[in-house]
């Protein structure tokens, strides 16, 4: 039996067992999904156990993804995001991973929104801001960073190509965009009345992808829908997050329905 799982702290509420599990049970595969709670300084010492222990794969969440960037081996993506959310150790050293970018291109492109040679306004330049704008830029989007403390937008704008970057003051770019994407956490329970972009500034020609999953449908998303706008809720990047690391651990295809149904399932 193989055994994968998620290092975070906390880790209880995580909703990432429950989806891996579901796609064991669907392609009969004989492994198991736990979770770990290391104390908050001992990260690269978690790896280093998992790796002696025959885990073959570990999830990543907060606080760790850029603690564990000393303990393995990052690919291309997590050295320029500089945070890693998957480990993966059928190799001779553990290797890192962002699935995270994967995560927001196929959250889109699941829903048949094309990315490429688009116009994309990003809000938020924190952990999930920095995945996303490297996602839309990777796949060839133009990218203008919006966020409340402008020089940490400015830096992220830095290091992502062609990347533009401003304050709050600069959302009313959204009203000419084509993509959208919030990677705040403005409108997470229990804060659902707030939103993160005016409603003046959205339209039909516009796709919005909320980052926020709790809950589902948030405000930014209802404004969006009554605007005409293609909404993806934070639902699905969640989703393909964990299927691109599946994927990556076992070489197979994942069951990307089973996993979404468990995942809705427990967020319903």
């Amino acid at each position: 039996m193989q055994v994968y799982g998620l290092l975070g702290n906390p880790v209880e509420h995580s909703l990432s067992p429950p989806m891996h599990e579901a796609a064991y049970g669907a392609l009969g595969i004989d492994a198991r999904y736990v979770t770990f709670e290391p104390d908050r300084d001992a990260a690269a010492d978690a790896v280093d156990a998992a790796e002696t222990l025959g885990i073959a794969g570990l999830n990543v969440t907060i606080p760790f993804k850029r603690d564990v960037l000393d303990a393995v081996e990052p690919d291309d993506v997590a050295r320029r995001v500089g945070a890693v959310n998957t480990i993966d150790f059928s190799g001779e050293e553990p290797s890192g991973h962002n699935t995270d970018v994967a995560g927001v291109e196929r959250a889109f492109t699941h829903q048949d929104v094309a990315i490429d040679g688009r116009d994309a306004v990003l809000v938020g330049a924190g952990g999930a801001g920095r995945a996303a704008a490297f996602a839309l830029a990777d796949a060839g989007a133009s990218v203008h960073i919006a966020n409340r403390t402008v020089d940490r937008a400015e830096s992220l704008a830095a290091d992502v190509p062609g990347a533009t970057a401003g304050g709050l003051d600069t959302l009313d770019r959204v009203a000419e965009a084509d993509l959208l994407v919030n990677a705040t956490s403005v409108g997470m329970e229990p804060d659902v009345d707030e939103t993160p972009v005016p409603a003046e500034h959205l339209h039909g020609d516009l796709a919005v992808l909320d980052a926020v999953y709790t809950p589902m449908e948030t405000r930014l998303l209802r404004d969006a829908a009554s605007a005409g706008a293609t909404t993806v809720d934070g639902a699905w990047m969640l989703l393909f997050q964990g299927v691109e690391a599946f994927e990556l651990w076992t070489g197979r295809d994942a069951p990307v329905e089973a996993m979404n149904e468990a995942l809705r399932a427990e967020l319903d």
